[in-house]
């Protein structure tokens, strides 16, 4: 079975206080991979970046100053369109998700937000736990905070034997 990992897809992200034009304009793909997954009877899971109130007294927010993604607010919401029915949705408080190791995966695809962050931290965190199996990242259905730092994240990933399709 081939899996769909769905980083942060979340309002804040999109349009929200981190939200890019690049990530807009992503949300549509996605939506399409996802229906794609749901449609063959593959597995989708989604993450959810997920903080809390006194955000900015954490390491994360000293680093990075901007409260976004608080548990309950609509910008910590996954996007409204995109089909989470049936899929299981991950909380997660920082870049990585460091459960994936619960998983039995047998192939991974990896699309969403921010390219530069979630996404190359988690894609890393499992070619490490699962070096064997296939990770690919779909470029049309992720954004990073700049283009610049998303293409770069992209050939980080390359150089760690990611699949970047």
């Amino acid at each position: 079975m081939k899996t769909l990992i769905v980083i942060d897809m979340q309002n804040d992200f999109i349009d929200g206080s981190l939200g890019t034009a690049e990530a807009v304009a992503i949300v549509e793909n996605v939506k399409n991979k996802i229906q794609e997954y749901k449609d063959r009877g593959d597995e989708v899971i989604f993450t959810r970046d997920t903080h809390h109130e006194g955000y900015m007294d954490t390491n994360e927010g000293k680093h990075l100053p901007v409260v976004h993604c608080i548990e309950g607010t609509s910008g910590w919401e996954i996007r409204a369109e995109l089909p989470t029915d049936g899929c299981e949705i991950i909380d997660k408080p920082s870049f990585g998700y460091t459960g994936w190791n619960k998983y039995n995966f047998e192939e991974v695809e990896i699309v969403g937000l921010c390219t530069d962050i979630c996404v190359v931290s988690n894609a890393l965190i499992i070619k490490a736990l699962f070096p064997e199996i296939p990770v690919s990242v779909d470029s049309s259905c992720c954004a990073g905070v700049t283009p610049d730092s998303h293409k770069a994240a992209l050939e980080t990933m390359k150089m760690c034997q990611v699949e970047v399709i």
